[in-house]
C-alpha cells in the first residue's frame, strides 16, 4: 500500500513527496479510511508510529475539498511541546494545500498570550491547543465553533494524568454534537473508556502493539550503584560514537546537575525542563535537531513531546517510575521503522520497577557487565525486600555489594 491508495488530493499528495512520505505505517493504513469515512475513532497506538499524520493526512484531505472558511478542527494535545510538534506536521503537509492553524499552548508571556488571542480572532481551519490554555482563551468569546467538524484528542492518557479531564469535558460543551470525533492513546485503561463512551458515537476500535517498544529498539540494561552512572556515561560514550542522545532523569532537579555533571566529561549536554522560558524551550529543540547539541537531558515531559529523527541512543539515568512511561521514553529512537539504542541503569532500589517493565513488554531486557574500571555493580534481586538502614555505634563495617563485572563490549 502506498499514499496514492488513498486518492488524496493533488496538493497534499505534492506535500508528501516533498518531505519523502511513500508508504503509511500500519496504524495510519488502518485509521486513515476510517477518518476519510466520517466515523469516530478510538485509536491505540505506541509513541512513534506516525499516529499524527494517521489524523493529519485525512482531516487535512477533507478541508482541502470543501469550503473552508470557518473552522475546521480541534486538536487537543496535553503539552505545549506536543502542540507545537503537530503544528508543524500540519504546516509540513499543508505545504501545496491552503490550510491554515494557529497552536494554542501556556507557558509563554503576555505578548504570546496576545498574539494567540489575535490569531483566534482572525480565525484558521485548524487550532491546535492544550486544554487549559485553550479554557482560558473561551473566556474571551472569541472562538467560534459553531461550523466544527473534528475534534481529536491525542495523547489523550496523559492528558487525563495530567488532570485534564473536567477542562476536557468544558470544552467538548463548546462544541458541536454533530462532528467527527477521533481519541488516539497509547494506553486504554477504565478512565479513557469512560471518556470516549461519554463523547464519542459508534466508534471504531483500532490498536497496534500496545505497549510494546519499537522492534528496532536494542534494549539493554546495566546493574548499578548511583556513584558509577555518571563513570558509565563516560564509558558508554567512549565505546561508540553516538550522533544524538536523549538521557532520562526522575527530577527537575537531577536534569539540571546532569547538564553540568556531563559537560565535565565533555560531552555537549544541555538540560530541558519547565524553569526555561518557551523561547529557550524551542532554541534548544533547533539546537538539539540540528546537531548543536549532542544530548538533551530531561524528564518524562521530553517522552511525548517531541519528534526528532535520528536519535541513535536513549539512557534511563533513573528507571521510571510507571512502566508505560518506559515504552514512550525508548519510543524516542527507532521511530517510523529505523533503528535505536535504549539502556537503561538499574540501582538497587529501582530493581523492582525495572522487573514490574519486563513484565510488561513479555521479555527479559539484557543486563550487561559493567566496564572493568568500574567495579562491581549490584546483583539483580527484584524480588528482594531492601531492608531500612541499621544505625549502631561504632566503625562502619559496611560492604560495597557483589555483583557483576566483566569487559564493556563495543557494539
Amino acid at each position: 500500500m502506498t499514499f496514492e491508495d488513498f486518492y488524496f488530493d493533488y496538493g497534499l499528495m505534492d506535500g508528501l513527496d516533498a518531505m519523502g512520505f511513500n508508504k503509511p505505517t500500519p496504524i495510519q493504513a488502518l485509521a486513515i479510511p476510517v477518518i476519510l469515512e466520517h466515523k469516530d475513532l478510538i485509536a491505540c497506538a505506541q509513541t512513534g508510529t506516525g499516529k499524527t499524520a494517521a489524523y493529519v493526512l485525512p482531516i487535512l484531505n477533507k478541508i482541502a475539498e470543501s469550503d473552508h472558511s470557518h473552522l475546521n478542527t480541534l486538536i487537543l494535545a496535553p503539552t505545549r511541546e506536543l502542540a507545537m510538534q503537530i503544528d508543524q506536521q500540519v504546516e509540513g503537509f499543508s505545504y501545496y494545500v491552503q490550510v491554515s492553524s494557529i497552536p494554542i499552548y501556556g507557558g509563554g508571556d503576555g505578548a504570546t498570550w496576545d498574539q494567540q488571542k489575535r490569531a483566534l480572532k482572525q480565525g484558521a481551519d485548524i487550532i491546535i491547543a492544550t486544554p487549559g490554555r485553550l479554557i482560558s482563551q473561551l473566556a474571551s468569546g472569541d472562538i467560534d465553533f459553531s461550523h466544527l467538524q473534528h475534534l481529536v484528542l491525542d495523547e489523550a492518557d496523559r492528558m487525563l494524568d495530567m488532570g485534564f479531564y473536567d477542562d476536557i469535558v468544558k470544552i467538548i460543551s463548546y462544541l458541536p454534537k454533530d462532528r467527527q470525533t477521533l481519541l488516539f492513546s497509547a494506553t486504554m485503561p477504565p478512565k479513557i473508556r469512560t471518556l470516549a463512551a461519554k463523547i464519542l458515537y459508534k466508534p471504531e476500535e483500532i490498536s497496534i502493539a500496545i505497549s510494546k517498544p519499537a522492534a528496532g529498539i536494542l534494549q539493554q540494561a546495566y546493574l548499578t550503584y548511583d556513584a558509577q552512572k555518571i563513570p558509565l556515561l563516560g564509558e558508554i560514550f567512549k565505546a561508540q560514537a553516538f550522533q544524538s542522545v536523549i538521557i532520562f532523569a526522575g527530577t527537575k532537579e537531577k536534569v539540571k546537575s546532569l547538564q553540568f555533571e556531563l559537560k565535565k566529561i565533555g560531552l555537549k549536554a544541555k538540560s530541558f525542563h519547565s524553569d526555561l522560558e518557551q523561547k529557550e524551550r524551542e532554541e534548544l529543540m533547533n539546537e538539539f535537531r540540528s546537531r548543536k547539541v549532542q544530548v538533551l537531558i530531561g524528564t518524562d515531559i521530553l517522552s511525548r513531546g517531541i519528534d526528532v529523527d535520528g536519535i541513535d541512543l536513549v539512557v534511563n539515568f533513573d528507571v521510571p517510575p510507571d512502566p508505560e512511561d518506559y515504552v514512550h521514553r525508548i519510543g524516542r529512537t527507532a521511530r517510523a521503522e529505523s533503528k535505536g539504542t535504549a539502556i537503561t541503569f538499574i540501582n538497587e532500589k529501582d530493581q523492582r520497577r525495572f522487573h514490574a517493565i519486563e513484565a510488561l513488554i513479555e521479555r527479559t531486557i539484557d543486563k550487561l557487565p559493567l566496564p572493568e574500571a568500574l567495579g562491581t555493580g549490584p546483583l539483580y534481586e527484584p524480588s528482594k525486600r531492601l531492608e531500612k538502614p541499621h544505625f549502631r555505634k561504632g566503625p562502619s563495617n559496611r560492604s560495597n555489594g557483589i555483583g557483576r563485572s566483566g569487559q564493556f563490549h563495543k557494539k
